[in-house]
Parts: C-alpha cells; sequence; structure tokens
C-alpha cells in the first residue's frame, strides 16, 4: 500500500523510509590522512602546521634576506631617479667582481680575434691574391667571434656585471709568407689563434670554478668552450688538407672546398660557388 499522498514530506518520508538505526560518531570510520616527517614516520594530517615547519618553504620569511640587500642598494645608490637607478644592479646575485673583469677581459679576447679574421678575409679577397674561398672562412669566422662577445655581453649583463670594453689590439694587413703561401700561413695562423682562445676560456672557466659560480661555469662550458672545442679541430683539419694539397693548384682546390661551405668572398652568401663552376 502507498503512503497518502495528502501527508506532508517529512511525514511520507518518516512512514515510508525503512527505519535504520543512527550510529554514534564513533562507529562510523573516517579515512586517515598522514603526510611524512623528516624523520620518516607517518604523521597525522591534524597535527598542527607548525610542527611541520621544517620541511615546509616559508617564502614570505626567506625573502626578507633579499628584500633588506635590495634596500641597502637604493640607499646606497642615493634617492632613485634616472641617473643613479642607472648605476646598481638590482639582478646581481653572488657575483664576484674578478669574475666580472674576467668576463671583460674575454669580451676583448673574442672582439680581437673577430677582427683579426676580418682582416684576413680582406686580405684574401683581393684581386692580387683570388682566394675568395678563404676570404668567406675568414669572415664567417670574424662572424662567428663576434657572436661570442655578444653572448659574453648579454650574460654580464644578465648577472647584474658591468661591460667595459676595452681597446682592441690592431691587425696586421699583410699575411704573406714565402715559404709556405698565403694560404697556408694564414690556416696556421688561425689554427694557433683557436687554440689561444681555447686556453683564455678555460682560464675564464677556472676563475668561476674558484669562485664556486656555478650557472656560469655551466653557461662556459655549454655556450662557448664546447663550440672552441670544435672550432680548433675545424682549424686543424684544414691545415692538414692544405699541406697534403700542397701549393699552387692544391690550394685551388682547398679554397673550391670552401666556396661549397662558406660563399664566394665577402659576401659568402653561397652563391658563387655554384655560379663559377666549383
Amino acid at each position: 500500500m502507498s503512503c497518502s499522498t495528502t501527508l506532508s514530506f517529512r511525514a511520507r518520508m518518516s512512514t515510508c523510509a525503512p527505519h535504520r538505526p543512527m550510529r554514534s560518531s564513533s562507529m562510523v570510520s573516517r579515512p586517515v590522512v598522514t603526510v611524512f616527517g623528516s624523520s620518516g614516520k607517518d604523521l597525522p594530517a591534524t597535527r598542527g602546521a607548525d610542527e611541520l615547519s621544517g620541511i615546509i618553504f616559508q617564502p614570505y620569511q626567506e625573502v626578507q634576506a633579499q628584500l633588506a640587500t635590495l634596500d641597502d642598494i637604493i640607499d646606497n645608490a642615493g634617492v632613485p631617479g634616472p641617473t643613479t637607478m642607472s648605476s646598481v644592479s638590482m639582478a646581481r646575485m653572488d657575483y664576484e667582481d674578478r669574475l666580472e673583469a674576467a668576463i671583460n677581459e674575454q669580451i676583448n679576447v673574442e672582439y680581437t680575434m673577430s677582427y683579426i679574421y676580418h682582416s684576413l678575409a680582406a686580405f684574401m679577397d683581393r684581386d692580387n691574391v683570388g682566394l675568395p674561398g678563404f676570404a668567406a672562412y675568414y669572415k664567417a669566422s670574424s662572424d662567428d667571434e663576434r657572436h661570442h662577445a655578444n653572448l659574453l655581453i648579454g650574460h654580464q649583463n644578465r648577472r647584474g656585471g658591468r661591460v667595459k670594453l676595452k681597446t682592441i689590439h690592431s691587425p696586421e694587413s699583410e699575411y704573406t709568407s714565402e715559404a709556405r703561401g698565403e694560404a697556408l700561413w694564414s690556416l696556421e695562423l688561425a689554427l694557433g689563434l683557436e687554440k689561444l682562445n681555447f686556453g683564455k676560456l678555460r682560464e675564464l672557466h677556472d676563475v668561476a670554478s674558484s669562485v664556486n659560480d656555478a650557472e656560469m661555469c655551466h653557461f662556459l662550458e655549454d655556450y662557448l668552450l664546447h663550440e672552441q672545442a670544435k672550432d680548433v679541430k675545424k682549424a686543424a683539419d684544414l691545415v692538414s688538407r692544405a699541406r697534403r694539397a700542397g701549393p699552387g693548384l692544391g690550394v685551388f682546390e682547398v679554397d673550391l672546398m670552401l666556396q661549397r661551405e662558406y660563399g664566394y668572398g665577402l659576401d659568402g652568401d653561397g652563391a658563387g660557388a655554384a655560379g663559377n663552376g666549383a
């Protein structure tokens, strides 16, 4: 028999629903959530959060030291303004002065290398030398060294250092050798320069290691040292090929090989090799 529709909702529920005995709170099972303390033992989640503070990152408390450092920077610079604010770094953190100076020295090395390679490119592009493949190779090498300088400049600024460009040594304009000829002599010079630069970069890495600057060490390894090792190998390969090829037509063959890889002359766009029947 169905319940009367005239009964209220509460009455219908009490009349129609089967009787279920109420259980006390002690009879109800609840899931137990636990977390792990620093000792490795289970801790109930109901324990106070202050008991777990040893394993929790407290950003608002821990950042106070950095904020105090920032205040010191502002105070030492005087009243904040266009002049004083441009003379201090907000990003600088644990950046040693001697590492900053060493970075500036390496920037000078890279620019000097670029300058010498550009001089070599101009020499090889002369009408009375006529080695457009060599010219393109040295032009590409010049661009590569300048790119390395720009990487160092960017990272110097990123770490809060100050870039101080120094005087660049003036390169020679003549690269002739009666004993070896222009091509082989220039390649041997390039190999020596690449090995010299590799040594400079390793010295810079030693400075970064001595001050425990792991970030700078990784930057030098990833963007400069590994690439420089490849540049040394490339220069050594070219010296070996030029020596095997010999003077005269051998130099011409090496030049054609460089045209195919780097282009023709100072333009270095790769069109010269195809256009000249290389």
